[in-house]
């Protein structure tokens, strides 16, 4: 027990020297850099997605673990869509119910406009019967001056011809009847085709709704963690699982006022890590800011957090990451350089070295 005690110290003054030395070190290379180049230090990270639901619902399955890379469009998880399926088949009974409906209506539609050309067809016969007995009469009462026909005879073709007047209207009424018919059946089927929209607009929202039910990965990546476990119930937008796109992955360092006026979007950048600085990866300056700020406190000393920076990012080849997709950490630090003069050289320690 005694000896272990002895050896703590010892240990802990070997660690502060190293934690000293590497401190020491990283300040020296900073400073070492040759003009044109500028450096930084920062964090390893990426584009994150959350995989949720479109509605509420429960969760039936899960189909991924955590660590497991997955392609777009593939199946992640599940959600529950018995009550769904149920209201999809309701509105398919009532989209078959409102279709039938419109059938019928064209159909008394169809009869109304018969009735109508049947209508029109007595109208024409009793036009020709009214001239008939108009004719008639004429010649009747030319007759009856003459006393050559009985005066019951004149009356006779008089009442004929009234009557006949008479039918006609009666006809013509029909015929306004009838397309006071036609009218309200045409509105019908205007009423029943909009029913057969609103259910087949029903049955769709559904189908989109079963299908939005089935969750799947917007682009490759890694699946970072599980957030809900099957059987939870989830609100709407609650979510499921995390996932990492690996093939837009970068690091955020701050620049001074004087080195990021002096950069491009596109300019050289080089990456090295803390957990293995003995690999050097490239990357491309792909975003400056164009607004100053303070430095944030995750650059270590006062003295920098007091200066007003500007934030770059420096993002790594997707061709890159795709070769190296396993390897891939978010959250690592390390050291971001760029060149600010493009005519500047990197010095041999920030050359290309990639494992094999």
């Amino acid at each position: 027990m005694s000896k272990s005690k002895s050896l703590v110290k010892p240990i802990a003054l070997v660690a502060v020297v190293v934690v000293a030395a590497l401190l020491l070190w990283r300040g020296l290379k900073h400073e070492a850099l040759p003009a044109g180049v500028a450096g930084g230090n920062g964090r390893i990270e990426g584009v994150e997605i959350n995989i949720a639901t479109k509605t509420a619902g429960r969760l039936a399955e899960i189909l991924v673990r955590e660590g497991e890379f997955v392609q777009a469009g593939q199946v992640l998880a599940r959600m529950d869509t018995a009550v769904l399926e149920a209201q999809l088949r309701q509105a398919e009974a009532q989209l078959r119910q409102a279709e039938a409906a419109v059938v019928a209506a064209r159909s008394q539609e169809a009869q109304r406009r018969n009735e109508r050309a049947a209508a029109e067809a007595v109208i024409a016969q009793r036009e020709a019967e009214l001239e008939a007995a108009r004719k008639r009469m004429n010649r009747s009462q030319q007759l009856a001056k003459s006393n050559a026909i009985a005066a019951q005879q004149l009356d006779d073709d008089t009442a004929a011809y009234h009557q006949a007047r008479a039918a006609l209207a009666v006809a013509q009424a029909q015929l306004q009847a009838a397309e006071a018919a036609i009218a309200t059946a045409a509105s019908q089927v205007i009423g029943a085709e909009a029913n057969v929209a609103a259910a087949r607009a029903t049955v769709e929202r559904l189908q989109v709704e079963i299908e939005d039910a089935v969750l799947r990965s917007p682009r490759p990546g890694r699946i970072q963690y599980r957030i809900a476990q099957p059987g939870e119930v989830l609100g709407a937008g609650g979510n499921v699982l995390n996932l990492l796109d690996v093939s837009d992955v970068y690091m955020t360092i701050f620049l001074s006022t004087a080195d990021a006026g002096r950069l491009a979007i596109g300019a050289d950048a080089r990456l090295v890590l803390d957990a293995a600085p003995q690999y050097v990866i490239p990357a491309r300056v792909s975003f400056v800011s164009d607004v100053a700020q303070f430095t944030p406190k995750t650059v270590e000393t006062a003295e920098e957090r007091q200066k007003l920076t500007f934030r770059v990012r420096l993002q790594i080849p997707p061709e890159l990451l795709k070769k190296y997709q396993v390897n891939v950490k978010t959250g690592l630090p390390g050291m971001g350089y760029v060149l600010v003069d493009p005519n500047a050289q990197w010095p041999a320690e920030l050359q290309v070295k990639l494992p094999q």
